[in-house]
This record gives C-alpha cells, sequence and structure tokens, in this order.
C-alpha cells in the first residue's frame, strides 16, 4: 500500500517561494506517475504539476509554467514542488497523488490511485 505524505507547506507574501515534499511509503520509484494538486476552498482539485519517475518527464498545468519546478529524489523516495513567484490565486491544499504507470500521464485527478492528506499554502497580497 503506497503512503504519501506532504510537508513544506505554510504563509508567504506574494512573490515569496515555498518548497512542499512528499514523503512516500511502499513503493517503486521507477514505476509510478506523481503529481501535485491544488484545492482552493469551495472549488474543485486540480492538477498542478506531474512527474514520470521513470523518465522523469514533466508536465505543468499552464498557471503555473514557469514559477513551479516539480523534481524527484528517488534514493529519499520524496517529491517535491519549488514554487516561486507566488501569487494570491495559488492559496490551496496542496496534495501529493501517486499512480502505478509505465508512461507520463496528465493533471486528471481520476488517474491517480493515492493521496496524501495534503498541506496548507496561503499567499497574502
Amino acid at each position: 500500500q503506497v503512503q504519501l505524505v506532504e510537508s513544506g507547506g505554510g504563509s508567504v507574501q506574494a512573490g515569496g517561494s515555498l518548497r512542499l515534499s512528499c514523503a512516500a511509503f511502499g513503493y517503486t520509484p521507477s514505476s509510478y506517475c506523481m503529481g501535485w494538486f491544488h484545492q482552493a476552498p469551495g472549488k474543485e482539485r486540480e492538477g498542478v504539476a506531474a512527474i514520470y519517475t521513470g523518465s522523469g518527464s514533466t508536465y505543468y498545468a499552464d498557471s503555473v509554467k514557469g514559477r513551479f519546478t516539480i523534481s524527484q529524489d528517488n534514493t529519499k523516495n520524496t517529491l517535491y514542488l519549488q514554487m516561486n513567484s507566488l501569487k494570491s490565486e495559488d492559496t490551496a491544499m496542496y496534495y501529493c497523488a501517486a499512480a502505478y504507470c509505465s508512461s507520463q500521464r496528465g493533471l486528471s485527478i481520476w488517474q491517480y490511485d493515492y493521496w496524501g492528506q495534503g498541506t496548507q499554502v496561503t499567499v497574502s497580497s
């Protein structure tokens, strides 16, 4: 059973940076697709960035391209999301997700089977 534990959320002013971490347990790093999603109050959960651990290929939502970077450290079984130039509209709960896969997946929530509990990011203007 895959378990995901997020950390690194917090409060930051607009223009600032945060790095989220997702510790993964019970999976093989080379065979999974992993992603970051966010959900603001009253809104649906949306994909932010995804990575295929087998090749390192990445995929980003248009709203975060050039500002966010998804990466992995397979030696630590940890996924990261570096968030720069944060905006107030980035305020949300951020979730890590994973799915066993053989190629890059997108940012639809139905494509992922395992979810963490989330970490809150608040950006003040």
